[in-house]
């Protein structure tokens, strides 16, 4: 495991390699944020942007969503993976939205994980983007990249990985660190082939120096 100066390393590292690291799902306010979110379980925010593209042209408010049949709204996210179950809880979630909440999306992480389709981590993302209140989303990057480096365990689950991140990375820092892990996830430390000869991390990197040794670099 990763003392706490070597996750500093690791941290400030990141933020060398992905200043700019932001969310990618293309929204223009918390209620948009919150569908593109919802529709990205098990999906790439790039094909997700695609179909927002359109939807949030169609779709401009919790009335919107529906007004139509369900049946129509499947099929303008049908090349979303899960599209059938995704409309169903986005019809849910519009219409507990209206009742409960008056038309706004809440601001509180535990009202949002009331929302149908709505889970922990899509409710970090949203109160860290659209409210700016300090949360760390655990998704696939961020559990991987966590484990790699060692900075938790590989047995922990994705709330024991969230809590260890938010003891070991400064509270000021965990929304920006959520990026930063995410880009370096999706664009560096990748699931298959990682960029491990070229990692500045290496050195550090429990899981990059097996590879390296499996290759017969190190």
């Amino acid at each position: 495991m990763l003392k706490k100066d070597e996750i500093r390393y690791c941290l400030d590292t990141m933020g060398e390699m992905f200043p700019e690291a932001h969310c990618e799902l293309v929204h223009s306010n918390p209620f948009e944020l919150v569908i593109a979110v919802s529709l990205s379980a098990q999906c790439t925010d790039a094909l997700v942007n695609k179909v927002t593209k359109n939807l949030f042209q169609k779709y401009k408010t919790p009335e919107d969503y529906l007004s139509v049949p369900l049946e129509e709204l499947q099929n303008d996210i049908r090349s979303i993976g899960l599209y059938r179950n995704k409309a169903k809880n986005i019809q849910k979630l519009c219409q507990m939205v209206l009742e409960k909440y008056n038309g706004e999306i809440p601001m509180d992480r535990d009202e949002l994980i009331n929302l149908p389709g709505v889970g922990r981590k899509t409710a970090n993302v949203v109160v860290s983007v659209a409210y700016n209140i300090p949360a760390i989303a655990v998704d696939t990057h961020v559990e991987r990249v966590s484990k790699r480096l060692g900075i938790c365990r590989w047995k922990d689950s994705v709330l024991e990985v969230e809590k260890t991140l938010m003891k070991k990375v400064p509270k000021e820092e965990w929304s920006v660190t959520h990026h930063r892990m995410i880009f370096f996830g999706r664009y560096h430390c990748k699931a298959q082939n990682p960029k491990c000869e070229v990692c500045p991390l290496l050195a550090l990197c429990r899981e990059g120096k097996k590879r390296m040794k499996t290759k017969g670099v190190v």
